[in-house]
Formats: structure tokens, C-alpha cells, sequence
């Protein structure tokens, strides 16, 4: 029975090790076992050696077990072993082994530990990244381009991300590009890395938060230079005032409904600091702290019920009509 337990045991965290090393995003895109930068690498690297580590002790240890189990079973006709109390040699063992395995852990983590804490590179590009309840703002210092939801980088190039809190503490995580962070009211953190792969990498707060800790997520878009600063270029212009009369009725309601109180709209009056910057909404993918896709038919449903869609939201129910939502939904789809 025990031998059957044992069995059982191993099965079980082979198995569990070999769910923990998938690699294919689609089935699991969150995962750090598919780094992205040098900064998740080195994260990764540090993770393996302590699993080689263990696997290795736990093989001695089991080995040891079972081999002195054979060796020393008891017999048919064997007398009463002699009593004993202690081994001097086996406590020195157990005692300096971990201490040993503890340092040279220790050994090859600390330099990492120094180097992603050390400032970043000059030349880096620096960009603001703000935790709000229950959505991420990403602002371009260099470039003077305020976004949400979406983190756009360079690929190649090093980026410095600096964090803030704008209320609770939040944790910025996107594993393919490294360890989380948090992020504190009133003190400032850095991570700072350098994007190897092209691609989009899902990420999450990682520190409970509020109600909708859940659905506070972000998105890093990782892009070819060129791309990355035709981007820039697009999102540094003022908001194109509509000419198809629904959307602009719908430029019209939002500055009279209240969304102006709340929202930013480069070029027009709206300067509202509360909620995210939607100069080139329709440009981002997704909206709501990541949430929904930005599609017209996301757009209304959130503009319907924004606390139905994420609870405790700060942005509440308008109480909008069918109307005011359709050219609510143009104008927002037309600022691209």
C-alpha cells in the first residue's frame, strides 16, 4: 500500500511539472515559460536551477529512502534492532546540505537581483505606467502620448516602465516579458527590459485590488521599430473632428452628457482626468481595463451597464437610450 502511495505521488508531480512547462501560447498565453525579454529569461533561468535543484535532492532522498527500506527490512526471525539515539554524522548532513543548496540558490540569484534592480541603460525609453481601480495607463514620457490598456514596445530596444498608484496597491504582470511588480501610492518602482520577439502578451494585475481585481488587465504589443513609431506618430495627433453627422451628434452628446468630466480628447474640450485618455480609442483593440474586444457592439455594452460589466467600476450607468448610445458608439469608433 505505501509503495502503491508512493507511485501515486510521483505520477501525480510529473505530472503536474510537465502541465507547468507548456509553451504553446494559445493554450496557455499567460505563461512565463515563454519569455519574451531578457529580464523574463533571467527570471526563467533562476526558476529552472532551483527545479533542477530539487529534483535532484528529491531523487537522492527517495533513492536513500528506498534503498535503505530493502536494505534493513526486517526478516522473518530477525531480532530486536539495537536501540539508538541520534547520528552526529547524519545531523551534520541534513543540517549543512540545505544551507549548502540555500547558497548556491543564493549564489547565482543575487546578481540578477542587482542587475534588474540597478537603473536602467541611458537611452532607454521611459514610460509612465499608472495602476488606477480597475484599469492600466500608460503614458510615453518621451513622446508625450497618454494610452490605456495597451502597452506598445519597441522590440529590441530597452524600455524603463515606471509605476505609480493612482489609489490601492496594484501589481503590473505581463509573464512573456518578466516578473510582476507592484505598483504603490505615493512611492515609485522601475522594471526595465528589452523586448527580443514580436508579438501581443497578455498580462493582469496580480495584486488584489478591489471587486474587479479580476478584470483589471493589459495588454503588451510588442513591434517591429518602425512600426512602434508610426504608432507614436499616429497617437501624438489631436482627435479628427467627425463629419458623418451621427458620430458627430454623438462628439456633441459627449461633451454634454458628462463624459467630458471624466475623459481626455486631445483638441476638443474635453479634459477630463478621472477616466483613460480616448484621443485614439478606436485604435486600441480591447477596452474596459481589457475586458471586452473594442468592437461597436463591446462599445455599447459598455456604455449601457459599465458597472454590470465590471463591478465597482468608478464609471457609472448614464442611463442612455437606444439613440444616444448608437451615436455615442459612432463617435468613439470614428476616433481613430
Amino acid at each position: 500500500m505505501a509503495r502503491c502511495a508512493r507511485l501515486l505521488t510521483v505520477a501525480a508531480a510529473l505530472a503536474l511539472l510537465s502541465s507547468a512547462c507548456v509553451t504553446d501560447t494559445s493554450f496557455n498565453p499567460q505563461t512565463a515559460f515563454n519569455p519574451r525579454s531578457d529580464y523574463a529569461n533571467e527570471g526563467l533561468n533562476l526558476f529552472i536551477l532551483t527545479i533542477v535543484l530539487g529534483v535532484i535532492i528529491g531523487g537522492v532522498v527517495e533513492i536513500v529512502l528506498v534503498a535503505t527500506a530493502i536494505r534493513y527490512r526486517r526478516r522473518a526471525g530477525d531480532p530486536l534492532p539495537p536501540q539508538i539515539h541520534g547520528s552526529t554524522i547524519i545531523e551534520v548532513l541534513w543540517t549543512t546540505g540545505p544551507v549548502l543548496v540555500v547558497g548556491a540558490i543564493l549564489f547565482f540569484t543575487l546578481p540578477v537581483i542587482f542587475s534588474t534592480q540597478a537603473p536602467a541603460p541611458p537611452g532607454s525609453i521611459n514610460i509612465d505606467v499608472t495602476g488606477h481601480q480597475f484599469w492600466w495607463e500608460f503614458g510615453y514620457l518621451d513622446g508625450n502620448v497618454l494610452t490605456a490598456n495597451e502597452l506598445h514596445l519597441p522590440v529590441g530596444q530597452t524600455v524603463n516602465l515606471v509605476l505609480h498608484s493612482d489609489d490601492v496597491i496594484h501589481s503590473f504582470w505581463v509573464p512573456a516579458l518578466g516578473g510582476k511588480r507592484d505598483a504603490f501610492p505615493g512611492h515609485t518602482n522601475y522594471i526595465w527590459m528589452k523586448p527580443d520577439a514580436v508579438g501581443e502578451f497578455p498580462g493582469q494585475c496580480y495584486q488584489l485590488c478591489g471587486y474587479s481585481h479580476g478584470n483589471m488587465r493589459e495588454k503588451a504589443i510588442v513591434q517591429t521599430p518602425t512600426d512602434f513609431q508610426a504608432w507614436l506618430t499616429s497617437q501624438q495627433a489631436p482627435a479628427v473632428t467627425p463629419t458623418d453627422p451621427t458620430a458627430a451628434e454623438g462628439g456633441q452628446l459627449f461633451q454634454t452628457r458628462g463624459c467630458a468630466a471624466c475623459h481626455t480628447i486631445n483638441g476638443t474640450p474635453a479634459q477630463g482626468k478621472v477616466g483613460p485618455n480616448l484621443t485614439h480609442v478606436a485604435s486600441r483593440g480591447v477596452i474596459a481595463g481589457s475586458v471586452l474586444d473594442n468592437t461597436p457592439d463591446g462599445l455599447r455594452t459598455w456604455l449601457k451597464d459599465p458597472p454590470g460589466v465590471k463591478p465597482g467600476s468608478i464609471m457609472p450607468n448614464l442611463g442612455l437610450n437606444d439613440h444616444e448610445l448608437d451615436v455615442l458608439v459612432a463617435y468613439l469608433e470614428s476616433l481613430k
